[in-house]
């Protein structure tokens, strides 16, 4: 195989436009809101799923992004895939506007994502080495090079290319499955692959399994990782800096380990704090947190969590908190009681005095 056809070496030929320290993603006031019809006797309203996010993830890092079910987290992945149109914000990658400088057609070049079902993901009709080859030959490959490369990278991911090649979706696992799709998404060379869920549906042991495979594809051909998941111990094995999401809000960013060890937001302490114990001793006897979240067609004034914030001030309802730098290492929160100076009565003494 020539090595024009190789992954990593067309990894190589990519241009880096913006050098080591540029972050390859960049997003800005990233908006969605989906119109809901009113009926005849009330007034059409609006669902916020995404609400003004913004965040960067650097060359070579692993950003996790959790929240519960509904905070906008698969909204936002499909929004950076452009699988869906935003209605405010800006993204850029590598210091390129997407859809001015940067085509669409050449982000899905640099941008892959692994979704949450695997089988859906795949066409029925069409055998293993085929769904893998598609995307290349769609950019312009010749066929044979293309199964080739479809043989090699069934390899990467531990699949044996003469046993699965010709296998279709239905005759495989879901983990086998998972492992293709990362494979197909490996196809076109990425530099960033967002991965929805891309483990919550396997068996624990498969799931650690395709976790390791991760983190060797990362290492052997330069990857960068948006990692969008609910289980939390998944995301502190594999992440870098997590993002913690509510009702289409960020509520909390930073290194993985300073968010775990010193979370300043209510939410993240909460989320946190329902994580399952190993030692049955160490049950969480009372709720860390109570009720549901909001309707996210008519979220609360102020900021969205203090309704079923025990710390809840009326400074909290009358404005929402920003995001704010906490200690000039990337962790940020969006709490009253964390930001210096707010007025908060949580707030450190010596941080309002300061």
């Amino acid at each position: 195989m020539s090595e024009a056809t190789l992954p990593k070496a067309m990894l190589e030929r990519i241009e880096d436009f913006g050098g080591a320290a540029q972050p390859l993603l960049k997003v800005v006031g990233l908006t969605k809101h989906f119109p809901v019809r009113g009926g005849l006797l009330s007034k059409a309203r609006t669902v916020r799923a995404v609400d003004n996010v913004s965040f960067e993830i650097a060359k070579g890092e692993t950003v996790g992004i959790v929240g519960e079910s509904g905070c906008g987290k698969s909204t936002t992945a499909r929004l950076l895939m452009h699988l869906m149109t935003r209605d405010a914000g800006e993204i850029l990658y590598d210091g390129m506007q997407v859809g001015r400088a940067l085509s669409l057609r050449e982000l899905r070049r640099g941008m892959q994502m692994v979704f949450q079902d695997s089988y859906a993901s795949l066409n029925p009709r069409l055998t293993i080495e085929e769904s893998i080859a598609f995307g290349p030959k769609v950019h312009g490959m010749d066929d044979a090079p293309a199964r080739k490369l479809a043989r090699e990278l069934l390899d990467k991911v531990g699949l044996r290319p003469e046993t699965f090649a010709n296998r279709y979706p239905h005759e495989i696992s879901g983990g086998q499955r998972q492992r293709v799709n990362i494979a197909r998404a490996l196809a076109l060379s990425p530099r960033l692959v967002i991965l929805d869920e891309a483990v919550s549906a396997l068996d624990k042991s498969v799931e650690a399994q395709v976790l390791n495979l991760l983190a060797d594809l990362k290492s052997e051909f330069g990857l960068t990782y948006l990692f969008i998941s609910h289980d939390l111990n998944v995301v502190r094995y594999i992440s870098d800096r997590v993002l913690v999401m509510y009702l289409g809000e960020v509520v909390e960013l930073g290194p993985v380990d300073q968010v775990w060890d010193a979370p300043a937001h209510p939410y993240t302490r909460a989320l946190l704090a329902a994580m399952p114990a190993a030692d049955p001793d160490n049950r969480t006897e009372t709720p860390p947190i109570t009720g549901d979240p909001p309707n996210p067609i008519d979220p609360p004034p102020g900021c969205r969590f203090h309704t079923r914030c025990a710390s809840a001030e009326p400074m909290c309802s009358a404005a929402s908190p920003t995001l704010t730098d906490l200690d000039g290492a990337g962790h940020q929160a969006a709490c009253y009681m964390a930001i210096p100076g707010s007025g908060h009565s949580r707030a450190s003494a010596a941080e309002k005095a300061a």
